[in-house]
C-alpha cells in the first residue's frame, strides 16, 4: 500500500529528511547563494512555467484524474459507481490496487457508503477488499506518525486493533477474490504493522506472487519490510530489491526498488559519497532507464523520478535534476518529499537550489 497515508510511518523520516535536506543546503550555500536561490524560487516559475508552492499537489506523485474522479465519487456517497470503477478495472492488477487505494483512502475518513454497498452486496469481492485495505489505512491514522516512545497507549491499542480486524478483513477478501493480489498487498502492510515473523511474512509475499509476480506495490511494501527501521537491514532491503530488479521483465518499473532501498539507508552527512559509489550508480542507471520507457504519465514512473531528481542534487548533476523536476512538477506525493513535514516547501527549495546550481554550471 505505497500511497501517502500508509507511507507516512514514521515521524523519524520526516526529521531524518529534514536534517538531510537542511544539511545539503547549508553545504552548499554561500550568504551570497542564498539570494540567488530566493530568486530562482521565482524564477523557475516566471521563466521555465513551473509551479509555485501553493500549487504542489501534496496528495499525488503525478496526475490523476480517474482517481480525483473516484474519490469525488465516495465522497458524494455514490457507492455503485465506484463499483464500476472498479468493476472496470478487470485484471489492470496495477489500475485495480490505485483505484483501491483511493477507495480506501476515503473510507478510513468516512466509510457510509462503504457500509451501504456491503449491506446491500454482502459477498461482493470488490466491497471486501475495499474494506481491508481501508481497515489498514484507518489503523495508520489511528496510531500517528510519531515515533514508538511518543505514540500513547491508547494510540498503539487503537493500531493494533485495527490490524487485527484488518487481517481477519483480508482473509475474507482473499477468499472472496482467490485471484486478486490486492489483498495480498494489504497484507503485507498488516505483516509490517503486527511484526509477522520471516515465515508469515514469506507466506504472504508467496501468496501475491503467485498471482502477480512483478506488482510494484506489493515489491515496494516489502522492501520497507526488509528495511532496518523496520524488521530487516540495508543488506536485506538491498539484497531483496535486487533480487525483484534481476527478475523482472525488461523495462520493469521495478528497477526503482534499488533506488528505494538506498534511500530508506541514506546516511547522515555522507549522501554524496554514497549516492557516487557504483552499485548507487548503477541503480540510478537502471532507473532512469525503465523511467523513460515507461508510457508518458505512468504514476509508478513518476514516483521514480521524483527519487531520481534527488539523487541528481546529491550527486551534483543539476542539470539532469532540473530535467526530472520538470517532468513531475505540481505533485510531490513521493520520497523523499513526503518524509518532511512540508513536502511542498521542501521540494520548492530544492528545485530552487538546483536550478541555480543548474544555470551556474551551464554557465561556466
Amino acid at each position: 500500500m505505497p500511497t501517502q497515508a500508509v507511507i507516512a510511518l514514521a515521524f523519524s523520516a520526516a526529521v531524518i529528511c529534514a536534517f538531510k535536506i537542511a544539511t545539503w543546503i547549508v553545504k552548499r550555500r554561500t550568504a551570497r547563494d542564498e539570494v540567488e536561490i530566493e530568486v530562482w524560487r521565482e524564477r523557475v516559475v516566471t521563466e521555465f512555467g513551473l509551479l509555485p508552492e501553493d500549487r504542489q499537489n501534496t496528495g499525488r506523485a503525478c496526475a490523476a484524474p480517474e482517481l480525483d474522479a473516484v474519490r469525488d465519487l465516495a465522497a458524494a456517497g455514490d457507492w455503485r459507481a465506484c463499483a464500476e470503477h472498479l468493476a472496470a478495472a478487470g485484471r489492470d492488477w496495477d489500475l485495480r490496487e490505485r483505484l483501491v487505494e483511493e477507495l480506501a483512502e476515503a473510507a478510513a475518513e468516512e466509510d457510509g457508503w462503504l457500509k451501504a454497498w456491503r449491506a446491500e452486496r454482502p459477498g461482493d469481492p470488490d466491497a471486501a477488499v475495499v474494506h481491508a485495505c481501508g481497515l489498514v489505512k484507518l489503523a495508520w491514522k489511528l496510531r500517528g506518525a510519531a515515533f514508538a516512545e511518543h505514540t500513547s497507549q491508547e494510540q498503539a491499542e487503537g493500531f493494533h486493533r485495527v490490524l487485527a480486524e484488518a487481517h481477519d478483513a483480508c482473509a475474507e477478501a482473499q477468499r472472496l477474490a482467490p485471484e486478486d493480489p490486492v489483498p495480498w498487498v494489504t497484507e503485507l502492510w498488516i505483516a509490517l504493522g503486527l511484526d509477522y515473523p520471516q515465515g508469515e511474512f514469506d507466506r504472504v509475499w508467496s501468496g501475491l506472487t503467485a498471482r502477480d509476480p512483478h506488482n510494484y506495490p506489493g515489491h515496494y511494501a516489502a522492501v520497507q519490510y526488509q528495511c532496518a527501521k523496520w524488521h530487516g537491514s540495508a543488506q536485506q532491503a538491498n539484497a531483496f530489491a535486487d533480487r525483484a530488479a534481476s527478475a523482472a521483465p525488461e523495462g520493469s518499473l521495478l528497477a526503482g526498488m534499488r533506488l528505494i532501498a538506498l534511500h530508506e539507508h541514506e546516511p547522515d552527512g555522507a549522501e554524496e559519497t554514497y549516492w557516487s559509489t557504483p552499485y548507487a550508480q548503477a541503480a540510478i542507471g537502471d532507473a532512469r532507464r525503465a523511467v523513460d520507457a515507461a508510457p508518458a504519465g505512468d504514476a509508478r514512473a513518476a514516483e521514480i523520478r521524483h527519487l531520481l531528481a534527488w539523487c541528481y542534487v546529491i550527486t551534483d548533476r543539476p542539470v539532469e535534476a532540473m530535467a526530472q523536476f520538470t517532468l513531475v512538477d505540481g505533485h510531490v506525493n513521493a520520497l523523499p518529499w513526503r518524509y518532511s513535514e512540508d513536502p511542498a516547501g521542501y521540494y520548492c527549495h530544492i528545485r530552487a537550489a538546483t536550478a541555480f546550481a543548474a544555470d551556474r554550471q551551464l554557465a561556466a
